[in-house]
């Protein structure tokens, strides 16, 4: 295949790599005379990448997956052309074309976003609720061609540093505890300060023998209240949660969309060589690999130790070593006949994760691979979860039909405007083609005059404001702020 340059080569591969969904990037390039003599264009999975950083530290996804399809470009001398002289396919991993608009290469803000973002950040507007209205404005998520995640990027790379808020909470966190004390007359107890400190080793006790699936007691709670709040308040009238709300279960499936991309996509390095890990990495999601994997490296600081076993039955000492002199002892038993283990810590009966002990006894009794009992279904990567397909009003929404028109031609006319903006020439050719279509507008609506503006579509269209809020009663006595 023949292109007019190189660089048009390239940028039919990336197209053809967004309908394949898969992510391209040059792998390398020569030159001559500061000219691109020919390029190699790869899948981003291709190669096996080596960090720097240690396996036992490092948690980020890669992408690496030795994926040989490729395309070898080069240019043809005395003409400037690009030819496509080799093309290589296959992939050695699946590509999911739903998923194709997550890759971070198929993303991009428009300069009219942009400007936008810059506009609502300055006025003072969140981030989610910027991110919200794109959603309105294009129908839904799916008609947008970056996340919510991008727009936060790019306030903080181009419009402000947000590392002065993380302070600000974690000093937030103190001051609530400090208010306690205040409050009641308590800050000079030490015994409070002391229980306060060692709060992590004693709540657990209460709950570790019932099954909750890693969450607190008041995790629930307070997740549902952050995000619930991005989209309402106290003061928000009945008409507006339910509008709101089909809000959030938008963006709630749309960060479902986005994590199962991630899932999908990347691969989280294991941090040992056990086949127990790498079970769990082929399986679990990555926020759930990742909790696994933390019990992987804690099992470096475990002594494994037997101290009775009669027919397959076995009984371990495991100590914990915690700090440079105190160790920590724990009970495990592991049943070879049934292919069970069991920690006296209980992590696996309150959160349903194998603890460091019970997998430093797995490794003592070189086991590879763990029962299925031990996997489960509701955080593997390939589970289908029945919320994702609650449909709301992004999926069929219902706007005026003007609205609806008016919001479409301005979408579209973005990236129009965002090309003319590159020089006078090509503003001033737009700014022809504005008033010709004006012109051509106004003598079609002229001839128009005296029929009705209104379509059979517009006339009847179903009222999605039918919901009232309930009358405001005035209550005695000083009226309440805030």
């Amino acid at each position: 295949m023949t292109f007019t340059t190189l660089e048009d080569a390239g940028k039919f591969y990336r197209n053809y790599a967004k309908a394949a969904s898969f992510s391209t990037r040059v792998r390398s390039t020569n030159r001559k005379e500061n000219k691109i003599k020919n390029q190699l264009i790869t899948c981003s999975r291709e190669g096996k990448w080596k960090s720097k950083i240690s396996l036992t530290e490092k948690t980020n996804p890669t992408a690496g997956l030795n994926c040989p399809a490729r395309i070898y470009i080069h240019t043809l001398k005395d003409v400037g052309a690009g030819i496509i002289s080799k093309v290589v396919l296959d992939h050695s991993h699946p590509c999911c074309p739903s998923k194709a608009e997550m890759l971070k290469q198929h993303r991009e803000l428009s300069m009219s976003i942009c400007r936008t973002i810059e506009n609502n950040e300055e006025a003072g507007i969140r981030p989610s609720k910027t991110y919200q209205s794109f959603v309105a404005a294009a129908g839904g998520h799916r008609e947008l061609n970056f996340i919510e995640k991008d727009v936060r990027n790019y306030i903080t790379r181009e419009v402000r540093n947000v590392s002065e808020q993380e302070d600000a909470k974690k000093f937030g966190k103190y001051l609530n505890w400090n208010d306690f004390l205040l409050n009641f007359g308590l800050v000079d107890n030490k015994w409070l300060s002391d229980l306060y400190e060692d709060r992590h080793i004693w709540v657990p006790i209460y709950l570790d023998h019932h099954f909750l699936a890693g969450m607190r007691s008041t995790q629930m709670s307070e997740s549902m209240y952050s995000f619930f709040n991005k989209f309402i308040t106290r003061n928000s009238s009945l008409i507006q949660f339910v509008k709101q709300y089909d809000n959030c279960l938008g963006s709630r499936a749309q960060a479902e969309r986005e994590s199962n991309a991630a899932d999908f996509h990347t691969v989280i390095p294991c941090a040992t060589k056990s086949s127990i890990e790498a079970q769990f990495q082929d399986v679990y999601t990555h926020q759930k690999f990742m909790e696994v994997q933390a019990q992987f490296k804690g099992k470096a600081n475990c002594i494994t130790r037997l101290t009775n076993s009669a027919l397959g039955y076995s009984v371990y000492e495991v100590g914990e070593q915690v700090s440079s002199s105190i160790f920590n002892k724990f009970v495990v038993t592991y049943d070879s006949v049934a292919a069970e283990v069991k920690c006296q810590c209980l992590l696996f009966e309150s959160r349903g994760i194998l603890c460091r002990h019970t997998l430093s006894v797995l490794s003592f009794e070189q086991v590879s691979q763990v029962s299925p009992r031990y996997i489960l279904e509701r955080w593997s990567k390939k589970v289908k979860r029945r919320h994702t397909h609650i449909k709301s009003s992004h999926d069929e929404p219902l706007l005026e039909p003007r609205s609806k028109r008016f919001d479409q031609l301005v979408f579209r006319s973005q990236n129009i405007c965002e090309f003319a903006s590159e020089s006078e020439e090509l503003t001033a050719i737009l700014h022809c083609a504005y008033d010709n279509i004006m012109a051509e507008m106004e003598s079609l609506k002229a001839k128009r005059k005296g029929t009705s503006s209104l379509s059979h579509e517009d006339a009847n269209l179903e009222s999605v404001n039918e919901l009232q809020s309930p009358p405001r009663i005035r209550t005695r006595g000083r009226p309440k702020i805030g």
